[in-house]
């Protein structure tokens, strides 16, 4: 039997309590000043909604980080907020950081971002921009390692087929 609390054990305002500050920094990845604090009223009552989702497999934490995380690419979807986040990262996510990034490069992106499932931005991420190990992604997601090496596989051949490599 887990150790860890179930959907009738997990309280609101403790989880906003112990995690509020882990749910915060994960939302800095993707928004600044008043815009992530919206958004993190906005989780919390994402995550007061979906509390009979929590199953009690993994900690609240991993729980709300997911929550947090996909909560925030799907805010993402609007081009014109994805585009302003490829610039703020400076770099393409399968190449090394300190490549500077062309306006071609960003409109690719940017088509590639919008033909990718939910599951598959989750992976590409936690593995490109947040320097997350497969292991740890796939701990996140639920998945196999394996599967998180496919599907960052079939991203980056998507991305050169895209780019004409």
């Amino acid at each position: 039997m887990s150790s860890q609390p179930g959907p009738a054990q997990l309280d609101i305002q403790q989880l906003y309590k112990s995690y509020g500050g882990l749910v915060r920094a994960r939302i800095r990845r993707f928004y600044q000043g008043e815009e992530a604090e919206d958004v993190l009223q906005e989780v919390f009552m994402r995550a007061m909604e979906k509390l009979d989702t929590f199953r009690g497999e993994s900690a609240p934490s991993t729980w709300l980080y997911q929550l947090t995380t996909r909560y925030c690419l799907n805010r993402l979807r609007d081009a014109s907020r994805r585009r302003e986040l490829i610039e703020e990262q400076d770099g393409v996510w399968w190449s090394k950081p300190s490549v500077g990034v062309t306006q071609e490069s960003r409109l690719l992106l940017e088509q590639i971002w919008q033909g990718v499932d939910e599951e598959t931005a989750l992976i590409a991420v936690s593995y490109y921009v947040d320097g997350m190990t497969r292991e740890d992604v796939a701990a996140l997601v639920g998945c196999s390692v394996r599967t998180v090496g496919y599907r960052l596989e079939a991203l980056k051949k998507k991305a050169q087929e895209r780019a004409g490599s």
